[in-house]
């Protein structure tokens, strides 16, 4: 059904069955309560917190177990702040934690995987395309530019690639 088809559709229903179908979609659906529980409560920072702490449980679990290193995890967070319309602040500190977070694990320990270091860029690449379009570069510049000085510091190999990603600045 095209989103034309269907405001013709929700155009010949009347009040009472515009509300019927949003109850059940909210009771049938479980991302379209997660919608609206945010749309009439957002407690970002409290989200924020929470996501945070998963994001940190990767690389420094709470409990005595391996970490799972999982980047996917993040990843998800962000895509599911984003499709939530969370502000662009709390998004922006969101991808900058993730890479600091892994950085810090970097440093303890050496990665042997070319994957981690190819993501750890891409979410770099994302956080200062993101900060750019949201007009978010002059509160984040100088934790951006700590995550390419880390980057360096930590002889990444990929890390000529991480000043490359910043000529976008200039």
């Amino acid at each position: 059904m095209s989103k034309r088809d269907l405001k013709k559709y929700l155009k010949e229903l009347d009040k009472g069955q515009l509300e019927e179908q949003l109850l059940e979609l909210y009771e049938k659906f479980s991302d379209v309560k997660v919608y609206y529980d945010f749309v009439f409560n957002p407690k970002e920072e409290k989200l924020l917190q929470e996501s945070k702490l998963k994001i940190t449980n990767e690389y420094f679990p709470l409990k005595g177990k391996r970490p799972k290193l999982r980047r996917s995890t993040a990843q998800k967070i962000i895509k599911h702040f984003l499709s939530l319309g969370v502000d662009a602040f709390v998004v922006a500190d969101l991808m900058l934690h993730n890479i600091e977070v892994a950085q810090k694990y970097a440093a303890k320990r050496e990665m042997r995987y070319s994957s981690f270091y190819k993501s750890m860029l891409n979410s770099f690449e994302q956080v200062v395309k993101y900060s750019i379009e949201n007009g978010l570069v002059s509160e984040y510049r100088s934790r951006i530019f700590e995550v390419k000085d880390k980057a360096l510091a930590q002889k990444w190999e990929n890390r000529e690639e991480f000043e490359r990603v910043l000529d976008i600045f200039d």
